[in-house]
């Protein structure tokens, strides 16, 4: 069975997967501390605003007494995040009974928000320097145009290291998860690159985003300060164009990694250069359910199993041929069928059934997607019973013994096969067995000892 993809829900997941020491170094910014305040469940704010003013640890028992008991389980949930994030602190006092105090920094800093409001650490470039900037529409347009290119990159992945625009960060980040490569052997898509290409854009997004701050310590880059200005870029005004001189080394070498994905247009002036920050990097912080980033969906699916795909993308294209045949591209439609072969083949690279059909349905044409259910059922159905029939059979490299000199060997090769915990099958009656084929050896040197 192929391993399913696992995505962090949003990027205060990451956030929260710091050491305690670093996760303090990031509240010493009050955007850090909104940012985080925005992603919490409703209860958890209400929480963090009840504490806000109190100095002192508050019984877990008191906590628990602001819901109704019908509502325990979201409090869990609330108490639960607000801990991980170390917004609340636990304390035990000397009966071991819990207590919660908030985070002093997180606490201070939100005081200081609410009084007196925030400013971005550099301000917006008046037009009178910059001049006519991209239209929102423009800007929108460039930013689905380089994220399309990326992935282009990563289907045609034999040749993303000739004469690619993307610099070697981001290569490294492609190397971690998406690609896989042998020897002198061109890089190919690995379980999870074909995985990834299914996810909507957001999950595309954090998961690159992940990678990217996983592998800072290689660059020699503070992990702590890349997830900070990620943090402060989401606050930053879609549109406006912001200084390249007001950033750090590590934050300039940041931006135009994150210009190559779309999440910033950089522009040069005159004079000065800046950055335009697009709708991937204000929606960073923003969670899965929260997102802005719905798009129309192009796909209309029979119950024949004929697929059309309204779209000129060569992107969606190369999409709907990782798990469809398709048969034929005309200016505004392609046209293809979802077949047993071309679902075979999607499951010999690691895509699952659910996959399949959950891109399906994000992805309706908005004359389908209304429908109940979006995609034909017998459609859904087929495609989970295949892969189901698939995995019916598990391929083993086994090996088989026979012709025992006596009873007596034979069950104790089988005991010794069985505790070792790669005996596949026995046969009392005929001595015969069956093992793991990567534990040959072990089984004819233990034959051998009891000859």
């Amino acid at each position: 069975m192929p391993q399913v993809m696992v995505v962090a829900r949003n990027f205060m997941d990451m956030v929260a997967a710091l050491p305690a020491a670093k996760l303090d170094m990031l509240y010493d910014s009050a955007f850090i501390c909104e940012a985080v305040l925005r992603s919490f469940p409703p209860l958890a704010k209400k929480y963090v605003l009840q504490m806000l003013y109190v100095s002192a640890p508050v019984p877990a028992a008191a906590i628990e007494e602001w819901v109704l008991d019908e509502y325990a389980s979201k409090h869990k949930v609330a108490i639960d995040r607000l801990v991980q994030l170390r917004v609340f602190v636990e304390v035990r006092d000397r009966r071991k009974e819990v207590s919660y105090k908030m985070n002093i920094k997180f606490q201070g800093n939100m005081q200081k928000y609410l009084v007196s409001g925030g400013s971005l650490p550099r301000q917006p470039i008046p037009s009178s320097i910059t001049g006519r900037l991209p239209t929102l529409t423009e800007l929108e347009n460039y930013a689905l145009e380089q994220w399309e290119c990326f992935l282009l990159q990563l289907i045609n992945s034999s040749q993303v290291e000739k004469g690619t625009s993307f610099s070697s960060s981001m290569m490294k980040t492609f190397q971690r998860g998406l690609l896989s490569s042998r020897d002198n052997e061109a890089p190919k898509l690995s379980e999870n690159g074909f995985q990834f290409l299914l996810m909507e854009t957001n999950a595309q997004l954090w998961y690159i985003m992940r990678e990217y701050i996983s592998s800072a310590e290689e660059r020699g880059v503070d992990p702590t300060e890349l997830i900070s200005f990620l943090l402060e870029l989401s606050f930053h005004t879609l549109g406006d164009a912001y200084s390249l001189n007001t950033l750090t080394d590590v934050q300039r070498i940041a931006i135009r990694d994150l210009a190559e994905l779309g999440l910033v247009k950089l522009q040069q002036g005159r004079k000065d250069s800046w950055f335009i920050p697009t709708k991937l990097a204000t929606n960073l912080s923003s969670s899965l359910s929260d997102s802005s980033a719905s798009k129309e969906g192009i796909v209309v699916v029979e119950t024949n199993f004929r697929l059309y795909a309204y779209s000129a993308s060569r992107l969606h294209c190369e999409i709907l041929r990782l798990f469809s045949r398709v048969e034929y591209q005309l200016p505004n439609l392609i046209v293809g069928a979802i077949t047993k072969e071309s679902l075979y083949g999607a499951f010999d690279n690691g895509i699952t059934a659910e996959q399949i059909v959950a891109f399906l349905q994000q992805n309706a044409h908005p004359r389908v997607a209304d429908k109940i259910p979006i995609v034909p059922e017998n459609v859904t159905d087929q495609i989970r019973l295949w892969e189901n029939d698939r995995n019916r059979v598990e391929m083993v490299l086994s090996h088989v013994y026979e012709e025992f000199p006596s009873k007596d060997v034979f069950e104790q090769c089988c005991d010794h096969a069985r505790d070792n915990g790669f005996l596949l099958w026995e046969d009392a009656k005929k001595m015969r067995l069956i093992v793991r084929g990567e534990f040959h050896q072990e089984m004819r040197e233990f034959l051998r000892r009891q000859r």
